[in-house]
């Protein structure tokens, strides 16, 4: 069984332009980050879980990690091709939603 197609490492070109149409993302190797500041521990545990529950249904899953107990920083790679992915780029879209909300 092959790696579904939202997995596979996109190429240099159509990542360099799909990063470029989310907010704040940034490169970093072979995932991408970006940081959220919330209001306060409450926020960010909160934001915290919305964004796991997102990341379950989509079946794939980020590192997420709360710093300074307001601060989350999310890191997103596919795990099985060492790359980045559509499935990576369409749940930074799915969380950029999550925290305007």
């Amino acid at each position: 069984m092959g790696v579904p197609e939202s997995e596979q490492r996109l190429a240099e070109p159509l990542l360099t332009e799909m990063l470029g149409e989310l907010d704040g993302w940034q490169r970093d190797g072979q995932s991408i980050t970006k940081t959220f500041t919330l209001k306060g521990w409450t926020s960010a545990l909160a934001f915290v879980n919305k964004v796991g529950d997102a990341a379950t249904a989509a079946d794939h899953h980020p590192d997420i990690h709360i710093e300074r107990y307001k601060t989350v920083r999310i890191v997103l790679t596919t795990h099985a091709t060492k790359g980045i992915s559509r499935a990576d780029l369409d749940l930074a879209a799915q969380i950029d939603r999550i925290a305007a909300t």
